[in-house]
């Protein structure tokens, strides 16, 4: 049976996310990021396409490495300046019903004890929608704003944010039990200290000694995204991710990065039913293929592609400011950024003057100011390529990224949405439940065999470690 595609919009809350400088077009609304019912809006649009999310990237720093400063950043708009996305969710969740939100969060510089209840705050405001992208950083800018001197070494962060993880799971799964709530107007007594426990963890980066604050949430803890797309990333996402966004390295490459995905997975004893895989598209779509061909010439016209080359520095670490239009990048001069974009930086050298990939280049490859390449077309013709994609790389479905927005997400639900439900390969309806049950089909918190599920166990133990409850 030919699976449904799950779609998620693809933003940021601020001005210019990956489709860099089409905030300069005069459809475009980003510029009212600091709105309330431009969020709001922007939520029912998506509500009303059947979106199964808006999916929230966020960046803690600046992007610093172009030209060895921020200006270029600032002056273009790339990702910056840029709000908090989580006080997002309650205003859009009050104006929805279904539409889930997944949140970038750098666990780096969140302080756990405080970040869990934040989480389960938004679980419960949102009856159960939220998802969290779970972020180690890579941004130089984000560790001088949190008093180190420089980031921490790529795999040493994945290892911090293993320890991380396994203190949030026993705090959202193992300090209240699910009875712990009683709720007597008639007795008083709101919670049983008895089915309450004390988290004590002494992990090799953290460590606590606390009671969750706050009561379980619809989904305990949020559903479960990570983008990590290096091995040591794909080890993490493999233990801890729900689902997973691969970066887009076109057909092939995605193909076979699921390929190793799966690998990983199985090794770990993921089943493929207890995971999701989605990857990032960029869509522009008309009424027909030239009216597509004419929107797309026009969002051209307004893109920067030298911005998403200031975005790009930081990523792989590499100041192109300091390299001439044809000069080759050599693949040993990569940097410590994301591996997945290091990487593939490197597997483009051959196409530019002595085996290299050149800056001239990378800028061809950033028509609409951003490294995706776009899907350009009819209705007919996005949905075929969308399920040429789905069924050839093995993924479940796609992030759209935003180009001209909200034109993009509405162009797509009012000419796409109808092509793929007529195809049979996107709901018609919601499913009821909870984001985790909405995209997993299965329960509202982690499943049995999830790491996570495993701190439950620790309802059973004495409270307190065997302090009596003292009686009111």
């Amino acid at each position: 049976m030919p699976r449904e595609l799950l779609l998620n919009a693809f933003d940021m809350n601020t001005v210019g996310h990956l489709a860099h400088g089409l905030w300069r077009h005069p459809r475009d609304q980003a510029r009212r990021y600091t709105d309330i019912h431009y969020w709001q809006s922007l939520a029912q649009t998506l509500e009303r396409g059947l979106f199964d999310g808006l999916f929230l990237a966020d960046a803690v720093g600046l992007y610093d490495v172009y030209g060895g400063g921020p200006e270029a950043a600032l002056e273009a708009g790339v990702q910056v300046p840029a709000n908090d996305p989580a006080v997002l969710v309650p205003a859009m969740a009050a104006v929805t019903q279904h539409l889930g939100f997944g949140i970038t969060a750098n666990l780096s510089h969140e302080p756990p004890y405080l970040f869990a209840r934040r989480m389960s705050t938004l679980d419960h405001l949102s009856q159960g929608r939220l998802g969290w992208n779970i972020v180690t950083g890579f941004l130089d800018s984000t560790a001088r704003a949190h008093g180190q001197p420089s980031q921490t070494r790529h795999d040493e962060r994945y290892d911090r944010a293993d320890d991380y993880m396994a203190l949030v799971y026993q705090l959202w799964e193992g300090s209240w039990a699910d009875d712990a709530v009683l709720a007597d107007p008639a007795s008083g007594q709101y919670t049983r200290p008895e089915r309450v426990r004390t988290v004590r963890h002494q992990g090799p980066y953290y460590q606590l000694e606390a009671i969750h604050l706050s009561e379980p949430s619809p989904q305990r803890t949020p559903l479960l995204f990570q983008a990590g797309a290096s091995a040591r990333g794909l080890r993490f996402a493999a233990r801890h991710a729900e689902a997973l966004f691969l970066p887009n390295q076109g057909l092939q490459g995605t193909a076979q990065l699921v390929q190793q995905l799966a690998g990983s997975l199985q090794a770990e004893g993921r089943p493929r039913d207890s995971y999701r895989l989605l990857t990032s598209l960029e869509v522009v779509v008309g009424r027909d293929a030239d009216e597509a061909r004419d929107k797309y010439a026009d969002y051209a016209r307004h893109a920067r592609p030298q911005a998403a080359l200031v975005q790009l520095a930081s990523a792989t670490g590499i100041d192109f400011s300091r390299y001439a239009p044809d000069e080759p990048i050599r693949p040993d001069s990569l940097g410590e950024g994301i591996q997945s974009i290091v990487r593939s930086l490197a597997q483009s050298a051959g196409h530019g003057p002595d085996g290299a990939v050149t800056v001239r280049e990378l800028l061809a490859q950033m028509p609409l100011g951003g490294r995706i390449n776009p899907i350009v077309g009819s209705p007919d013709e996005v949905a075929a390529a969308l399920l040429h994609w789905a069924d050839h790389t093995g993924v479940d479905g796609f992030n759209l990224v935003r180009t001209v927005t909200p034109e993009c997400f509405v162009d797509f639900i009012d000419l796409v949405v109808p092509r793929l439900q007529a195809l049979g390969r996107y709901k018609t309806a919601y499913a009821p439940g909870t984001l985790r049950e909405k995209l997993t089909g299965h329960g509202p918190h982690l499943p049995a065999a999830h790491p996570g599920a495993q701190a439950r166990q620790a309802t059973a133990c004495p409270p307190h470690a065997g302090r009596p409850a003292p009686r009111p």
